[in-house]
């Protein structure tokens, strides 16, 4: 199963990386136009987690243009976000978030949230 985080703070992106690298192949990008390229060249991970702030491309814009292309638009996405606002909240399921997660957070409660999202998505298929 491979992930793809999406994160522009280095500590954090290498940290999940390392913790979620245990059980699944992680990819890390800066941010949401960098994903969308990486994405563009047929990699095509199980799972995305992103955060909503980051430059070129925040969060949101990137759930919607995933959202909106038939090609990824059945990858889960996991919001992972400083913000803690309900509009914040509804704002990210609306375009399509499958979960949102606000920092700090603690790691094995977003591993089983990303277990429990690939379960479905497993099982489904």
């Amino acid at each position: 199963m491979k992930l793809l985080i999406i994160e522009d703070k280095k500590t954090l992106s290498d940290l999940l990386a390392h913790f979620l690298g245990q059980k699944f192949e992680t990819t890390t990008k800066e941010n949401g136009f960098e994903a969308l390229s990486w994405m563009q060249q047929s990699n095509i991970p199980d799972l995305i987690i992103t955060d909503l702030e980051m430059p070129k491309m925040g969060g949101l814009e990137f759930i919607k243009k995933i959202k909106e292309s038939g090609y990824f638009s059945e990858i889960p996405i996991i919001v992972l976000s400083c913000r803690d606002s309900s509009k914040d909240r509804i704002e990210s399921l609306k375009a399509g978030a499958s979960d949102y997660i606000v920092k700090p957070f603690n790691p094995e409660e977003l591993l089983i949230r990303i277990e429990n999202i690939l379960g479905k998505v497993t099982n489904n298929s």
